[in-house]
């Protein structure tokens, strides 16, 4: 099963200068317990903006640049090249960035969004989620508090039977 993961503004915005346009504790416990243990995949600027390769995660690198990564990180210049690097009996999950989530959305079995219920200046974005091809399973919404600038909710999409 292939998972798209991702925290979506209301005008599909996901980050603005390889960074995150928003802190929700919530979100990163949620991302942090849906992917530890499993294959992550993403593009070279989405693994560059983590500090350090996240923790109890099989790291799988695009790009087609030569690119040094760390050890225990798989690098392969395609998206085939790096679902086919994954096992094909577990999820996996592709966490960005904006052009990755848009070359995997016609393969994809799942999203798991985090809607923040708000508009940002972007400059990545990620794919219209068309509802003819997915079916919203689950919902939760979260309202702001001292912890969450935003309204969020956690919405779950399972592609639609054709």
């Amino acid at each position: 099963m292939i998972t798209l993961i991702a925290a979506v503004a209301e005008n599909n915005a996901i980050g603005k200068d390889n960074l995150l346009l928003w802190h929700l504790p919530d979100d990163f416990k949620r991302f942090k317990n849906r992917t530890s243990g499993h294959y992550i995949i993403m593009g070279r600027k989405t693994f560059e903006s983590f500090p350090k390769p996240l923790p109890n995660r099989t790291h799988i690198i695009i790009t087609r640049q030569n690119y040094d990564a760390p050890e225990g990180c798989i690098v392969v210049n395609s998206l085939e090249k790096a679902i086919d690097s994954c096992p094909a009996n577990e999820e996996t999950f592709i966490i960005g960035g904006g052009e990755i989530y848009k070359q995997s959305m016609a393969i994809a079995d799942k999203l798991d969004i985090t809607k923040v219920h708000h508009s940002f200046d972007a400059d990545a974005f990620f794919p219209e989620i068309d509802l003819a091809e997915w079916q919203l399973v689950s919902e939760e919404f979260h309202a702001k508090d001292e912890r969450h600038q935003y309204d969020f909710s956690f919405e779950t999409y399972l592609r639609a039977a054709k």
